[in-house]
């Protein structure tokens, strides 16, 4: 369990060691150089560790470093400080290590981007431990991590909308605290607000203002998102924040065009809610979606892109050389050119009953800020792909029992080896194959549910309390309908795709064919998972996304 030095609010310096006694040292000899200016907190475990820095981060107290020993069980030092990168991303990272882990150590700085490692023992702390610090403090104290005002949300846990307001702050890293209606904290921040609980959730934002049920556009404009863009015209507008977008808008940047990223929730995508993706080039160890995506909107940014969330498109017109973005609520931006990177969303179930508890135990896609409440119970997942596999791992962590509910014969048609193989070797983990949900059961929260065998048509009524879904892809295109080729599924082909004999699409008045990744409307590129025949993974959105740029550079340059 954590430990902290005194309950003031300060610069958290923590320290992790599953030895007690190392644990003890290293806390003596930090508070006896750095007790008066910083708060010292100690753990004897990673997970201890995580749940501390949580909590800091949830209140808004800054940590300027994190200290970890790498061998630990359960969760390294290594896998310990990258989740930790999650939590306090401008937190110093060290390492202590042994001599014979020097390698690991060597590794981590590429892995995590570790600052430094030091080696045990660090007697005398005069010079070998102290001097490390100092320079890491000082780093820390250059750039700006005041304490951010934190945002505190009053709902009910069987709540849908309560749900969705704590997910839309988690994946646009905002940071909130959560407070039950039923608790004398929540109850006091409603008397505050003149409310009786009966409307709910209650969103207070750092400033204090009250916002009563927020939808997301309202939301996102109160805790400090942008919302509105600062120009009427851009060289590039890309519609949609996952991998693909991010991508697109990193490289748009780079290259010097004004790009517009537009996001309807938030940046990530369903790789955003990805607890870990470990098939992604350059991490070894994997990579959490939350960390991969955050990674990606700050390089975007530092570029010169704007990124606007909780903005809904609801059109696509031709005006000349402009191609004109429509938003739902009537206003407009113009753009030489346009990459759409809407990806797609989960299929919902068509069950009985599931409609009705979505939000209140039945989920789409990870839902990770539910996750700690899954603690001790069983939980269900439809799916049987890369996204099913990766929360089945997650949630296992937690929960006492994990099934996941498979339509098909067997995981291995559309789920990666690597996690096929961690979910056999998991002890807690169960595959129903040929099962699909028949019906949902419960009052104002998930109880039951019924199973069915699709070949033998047996059903089963097991006692259930989390539903999480992964099923299909949906693609974001509707809103095209009239303006860009679709295919049946909704998917949008390019280039020679668009016609069975490669000749261009009808209507298509330029001499040249349409490039690769461009569609039936010149200067309109798609990329990522809404692209016909897509690979539906990570690194290739990213690179599709970086390809569209490259395109839409040749367009500019021929117009």
């Amino acid at each position: 369990m954590a430990q902290a030095a005194g309950t003031a609010t300060r610069t958290v310096i923590l320290t992790v060691d599953d030895d007690p006694g190392v644990s003890r040292a290293v806390a003596r000899d930090l508070r006896r150089r750095y007790g008066e200016a910083y708060r010292i907190v100690r753990a004897e475990s990673g997970e201890s560790a995580l749940e501390a820095l949580r909590e800091l981060k949830l209140r808004g107290d800054p940590v300027a470093v994190i200290m970890a020993d790498y061998r630990m069980p359960r969760m390294n030092g290594i896998e310990f400080l990258e989740q930790a990168l999650d939590v306090h991303p401008g937190a110093r990272r060290v390492l202590l290590t042994a001599y014979a882990d020097t390698g690991a150590a060597i590794d981590a700085i590429n892995v995590i981007d570790l600052d430094h490692y030091l080696l045990k023992p660090w007697d005398p702390p005069e010079e070998k431990l102290y001097p490390v610090l100092d320079d890491l403090l000082e780093t820390w104290r250059q750039s700006d991590h005041r304490p951010v005002a934190v945002t505190k949300v009053v709902g009910h846990r069987w709540s849908a909308r309560s749900s969705g307001v704590r997910e839309f702050l988690a994946r646009n890293q905002v940071p909130y605290r959560w407070y039950s209606v039923d608790t004398p904290e929540g109850q006091r921040l409603l008397a505050a607000a003149g409310q009786d609980g009966q409307r709910l959730p209650l969103v207070v934002t750092p400033d204090g203002t009250p916002l009563l049920e927020p939808q997301d556009p309202e939301l996102a404009a109160r805790v400090g998102l942008a919302t509105t863009p600062t120009a009427e015209f851009y060289d590039l507008v890309v519609i949609g924040g996952g991998p693909a977008g991010l991508g697109a808008a990193v490289y748009g940047a780079s290259e010097g065009l004004r790009t517009l990223l537009v996001e309807r929730s938030a940046t990530g995508g369903q790789a955003g809610q990805s607890s870990r993706i470990e098939n992604y080039l350059g991490f070894p160890d994997g990579v959490s979606g939350a960390q991969l995506t955050e990674r990606a909107r700050r390089q975007a940014a530092k570029f010169g892109a704007e990124i606007l969330t909780a903005r809904q498109v609801a059109g696509l017109e031709v005006s000349g050389a402009a191609r004109i973005v429509r938003f739902s609520d009537g206003s407009a931006i113009a753009a030489h050119s346009v990459i759409l990177a809407t990806g797609v969303s989960y299929r919902q179930l068509a069950a009985p009953g599931l409609a009705e508890l979505t939000g209140c135990g039945v989920f789409y896609g990870s839902a990770l800020t539910e996750a700690p409440a899954c603690s001790g119970h069983d939980v269900y997942i439809v799916g049987g792909a890369n996204s099913a596999g990766q929360a089945a791992m997650y949630l296992s962590r937690v929960a006492k029992s994990v099934t996941l509910l498979v339509r098909g014969e067997s995981l291995s048609a559309s789920m990666s080896h690597y996690l096929v193989q961690q979910i056999t070797e998991a002890p807690n983990i169960a595959v129903r194959t040929r099962t699909v949900v028949e019906a949902a059961h419960g009052t104002g929260r998930l109880e039951q549910l019924t199973l069915r065998d699709v070949v033998s048509g047996h059903t089963e009524l097991v006692g259930a309390q989390w539903l999480f879904v992964f099923i299909g892809a949906a693609p974001l295109t509707d809103w095209l309908e009239g303006t860009v080729l679709r295919d049946e599924h909704g998917f949008i082909p390019t280039g020679p795709d668009m016609t069975s004999d490669g000749q261009p699409p009808p209507g298509w008045e330029l001499a040249r064919p349409p490039y690769h990744l461009e569609t039936n409307v010149p200067g309109v590129f798609v990329a990522g998972d809404a692209r016909a025949e897509s690979a539906k993974r990570v690194a290739s959105a990213v690179g599709e996304g970086a390809m569209a740029v490259m395109l839409v550079h040749r367009y500019l340059e021929q117009s």
